[in-house]
């Protein structure tokens, strides 16, 4: 009792650790001594993988990261090079297309014209206008409608519209309306047409109904009678020709209208005088009827006249032959 007392408080804790240690020693060397008993599994081992909590989505696809045995290997050593195309070898692939669709374009046959089919015509024959425009074994792309167009119309006067249509594969229609002829110009040794608007054509053959005059001067030079600058220039006046269509209609048989340049339209009476009306076409009717009466009167008075003017019907007047 008196060493117990003697002890300190701390020795007293020391000890009673120790006692406690040697204690836990002595258990620890009994149960490593027993015997581990056999256990014999009957259920097949769950491979226990990670955990993934499902998606808030309930028709997302669910994902399953499988563990594969693979031998340690350097990913880098079995990469794929991945095959870069650069912007040359785009342009050789472009031009390379270009150039081919460029050959084909003029060497394929297909893409060829034969020839311009052509509507519309009375006088002017598909052989003649074919010829002038020599289209034929051309690239369709090759041709514009405004120089086919052109190219007709200052070769022929009597064409008043011309419409061309270029279609592939290869071709080519003309449209065209054609100038109708109503006044045969002779004048020279040689004659013309001449249409209603004044302009003169080329003539193809003789028709029947045509206005005929003779011209023993040429008739005044006309200027520019359209805006369009493909439309020719008229050969006499539109006035002129509507003073032909009046005085036609009062020759006599068998005579022709005369042309000169200072007494206008006439012809020469089968009576034994030449008669002169002018080129106005206002007042024919009126000049018609002041030159019967002036016949009339000189009939009667015995008087046989070299020429009668009635230019201006308010001042009539004839000419006795010298």
């Amino acid at each position: 009792m008196s060493e117990i007392n003697q002890l300190t408080r701390a020795e007293l804790v020391r000890r009673r650790r120790e006692q406690e240690h040697a204690k836990h020693l002595e258990y620890a060397s009994k149960i490593a001594a027993r015997p581990i008993p056999t256990v014999v599994s009957r259920t097949k081992q769950k491979t226990v993988g990670p955990v993934h909590k499902p998606t808030r989505a309930g028709n997302a696809r669910r994902r399953f990261n499988i563990a594969l045995h693979m031998p340690r290997t350097d990913v880098r050593s079995i990469s794929i090079p991945r095959p870069r195309v650069g912007w040359r070898l785009f342009s050789f692939v472009f031009a390379s297309l270009l150039g081919a669709a460029i050959y084909f374009a003029f060497e394929l046959p297909e893409l060829r014209v034969t020839e311009a089919k052509l509507t519309g015509n009375q006088m002017l024959t598909q052989a003649e206008m074919n010829s002038v425009l020599d289209i034929a074994g051309q690239p369709v792309f090759l041709l514009t409608t405004s120089e086919i167009e052109t190219r007709l119309r200052l070769n022929y006067p009597e064409l008043a519209s011309v419409r061309v249509n270029v279609s592939l594969p290869n071709l080519v229609t003309i449209k065209i309306t054609e100038r109708s002829p109503v006044i045969r110009w002779e004048q020279g040794g040689g004659y013309t047409w001449v249409a209603q608007d004044g302009i003169a054509f080329r003539p193809r053959g003789e028709l029947v109904g045509l206005i005929s005059v003779v011209a023993l001067s040429a008739p005044p030079v006309e200027g520019i009678g359209s805006d369009d600058p493909l439309t020719p220039a008229p050969f006499i006046s539109v006035e002129m020709v509507q003073a032909l269509k009046g005085l036609d209609a009062h020759v006599p048989p068998g005579a022709s209208i005369l042309y000169d340049k200072d007494y206008g339209f006439g012809w020469n009476d089968p009576r034994g005088w030449r008669v002169h009306f002018g080129t106005s076409a206002n007042d024919v009717e009126l000049k018609i009827r002041v030159y019967e009466s002036m016949v009339s009167s000189l009939t009667q008075r015995g008087i046989r006249p070299a020429m009668i003017n009635v230019m201006y019907p308010t001042a009539p007047y004839y000419r006795m032959s010298q």
